[in-house]
């Protein structure tokens, strides 16, 4: 495929590669490293390379075959899977994945017999449930269901994690991570074991860590979005010294004809089922760019001219063109939220082009 077609998404490892090196310098000076999360560029190695020649050697991912993708391209990390296994997967996340995280007996269980018919450890991170209301063991079960875990062969119980901002939008608050702190104490000196992680949260920690004075014993953070895009998760925020415009989405214009700013005719469901309401612009230049929400979550796209998305559907979005004269054959180009970004990267309709200088 020619790399310069559109729609295509490009992006600048040279800029993803400094966002990692500002960050894990950042979090490493008060103790803390960071997981690579992987998931909103689907894994791909090419990105996957950069963040562990940065010095990140901990790649996490939501999905088992992102895992088995950098594996077999042989980045050399060692692989997390960011969320509890499915029991038709457990062959799989032995075989792929080397940490997992867990919230459910049943399936640790499974993890354990299967890793014992495969003469390995699997080692877990169990999620405590801290108010976000995602995954999460509920702190009062935490006891019995550590003590269960600590019975079965070939699992290595190696921390513990919360998860911030992702489900209910709870902040990592300095409460929030004083109470897993003491948690982890907790943990340890009831069963004798010591814990490698403690993780804290993700993106959504940047403020935490900027204002607080004391991390206690978090030394752990899962960071994709702060890596990809430039900003805390909390409030969209750029971060001082990354870069933001690291991927750049590229949509062509397929027609411009000048239209009715309104649907004329007697108006039912679109192809979404909702009956769209538009402002009446009087008469605009009308553009379609030749990409839909098959190939990209249209409302993550900013563009960087000044042009407006007014709509669109499966595979066309139409544009008001305003005082640009745009014409059939030009490009559009938009910066991506991190919804856009895992729907572009997702997306087999998308040429990716890598750029590796700035």
């Amino acid at each position: 495929m020619n790399d310069s077609i559109a729609p295509r998404i490009e992006i600048n490892t040279v800029k993803i590669g400094m966002n990692a090196e500002v960050l894990l310098k950042l979090y490493r000076s008060k103790g803390i490293d960071i997981m690579g999360v992987t998931k909103g560029v689907c894994g791909v190695p090419e990105i996957a390379k950069v963040l562990v020649d940065k010095g990140i050697h901990l790649l996490g991912d939501s999905n088992v075959k992102n895992l088995k993708k950098m594996r077999e391209a042989n980045i050399n990390a060692e692989f997390f899977l960011l969320r509890t296994p499915a029991l038709s997967e457990i062959d799989s996340v032995i075989k792929y994945a080397d940490i997992s995280l867990n919230t459910e007996l049943a399936i640790i269980k499974s993890l354990s017999a299967e890793a014992k018919k495969k003469n390995v450890v699997h080692k877990i991170i169990l999620m405590i449930e801290m108010g976000d209301l995602r995954e999460g063991i509920m702190s009062e079960n935490l006891d019995e269901f550590i003590d269960e875990v600590l019975k079965l062969p070939n699992i290595n119980l190696i921390g513990i994690g919360a998860n911030f901002a992702c489900f209910g939008g709870v902040k990592p608050t300095k409460d929030k991570m004083e109470e897993l702190s003491s948690l982890s104490q907790e943990i340890e000196k009831k069963f004798s074991i010591s814990l490698t992680y403690v993780s804290g949260g993700n993106s959504a920690n940047y403020s935490w860590f900027k204002t607080t004075e004391n991390i206690g014993h978090i030394n752990n953070l899962r960071v994709g979005e702060s890596i990809l895009l430039g900003k805390e998760t909390l409030y969209r925020m750029n971060i001082p010294g990354l870069f933001t415009d690291a991927f750049t989405f590229i949509s062509e214009v397929i027609e411009s004809k000048i239209k009715p700013s309104v649907p004329y005719g007697e108006i039912a469901q679109n192809t979404v089922g909702l009956s769209p309401h538009f402002e009446d612009r009087g008469t605009i230049r009308r553009a379609i760019l030749g990409v839909g929400f098959q190939d990209v979550q249209v409302s993550g796209l900013t563009p960087k001219v000044d042009v407006e998305i007014i709509g669109s559907s499966s595979d066309h979005t139409v544009v008001d063109a305003k005082k640009i004269d745009l014409q059939v054959g030009d490009e559009i180009a938009f910066s991506l939220n991190y919804a856009a970004l895992l729907s572009v990267m997702s997306s087999p309709n998308v040429s990716k082009q890598y750029i590796h200088s700035l």
